[in-house]
């Protein structure tokens, strides 16, 4: 079976080449540390494993899963990030992922999962399938966590303001400043910067 990895850690990705060296029924064909790479390989290459991370440089995984789907939907695309969110989790699960794992999993897990995920089954890790048998934030009725950052960025959002311009006021590289917005957009489960503001004022987070 093909797999092909998604990471913007070279480490991770050495890190699975060694735990798949010896394991006969599957072999990595290729590997990518950007987001846009990995489409066009996708419109060309018979793909039956993809393992993705959440937090690429140039694309967040849970918008790519959705944009691989729509190419190859024969491919079982198993999400593979650090981030334990359960809104994360369900997300990804509704753009058409085939499991969620987080990067402490354990080699047994990791091809129990990868077996299910070819037979169909929607496929999860022991502490993921922990997480997302407690009620989400949404439905106790609560918000996110902010950190006292990503308020001020959320209020900056709110003005109008780009990342170079956060940058500037915060004394900030537009890259921490990205990379801050990014987390908003995952914690608040929104697909742009216009619906988190929308979000924020609609449950008064912070004021027009």
């Amino acid at each position: 079976m093909n797999i092909v990895i998604v990471d913007d850690h070279p480490i991770v990705i050495e890190g699975l080449k060694i735990m798949l060296k010896n394991q006969p029924l599957f072999h990595i064909s290729q590997t990518f540390n950007k987001g846009s790479e990995v489409l066009g390989f996708i419109k060309s290459n018979e793909v039956d494993i993809l393992l993705l991370d959440i937090t690429l440089p140039d694309i967040s995984g849970i918008q790519l899963c959705e944009d691989i789907k729509k190419i190859s939907p024969k491919t079982s695309v198993i999400m593979f990030s650090n981030r334990s969110e359960r809104s994360i989790i369900m997300q990804c699960i509704q753009n058409g992922a085939s499991g969620y794992l987080l990067k402490n999993v354990s080699m047994d897990e990791l091809m129990a999962c990868f077996k299910g995920a070819l037979s169909g089954n929607i496929v999860f890790c022991s502490e993921t399938k922990e997480i997302i048998s407690k009620p989400s934030q949404q439905e106790l009725g609560a918000l996110p966590r902010l950190t006292k950052r990503e308020k001020e960025i959320l209020r900056f959002l709110a003005q109008g303001k780009t990342s170079s311009q956060i940058a500037d006021e915060l004394c900030l590289s537009p890259l921490t400043v990205d990379t801050h917005r990014k987390n908003l957009l995952q914690k608040f489960g929104a697909k742009n910067s216009v619906e988190i503001v929308n979000i924020a004022l609609k449950h008064n987070i912070i004021s027009e």
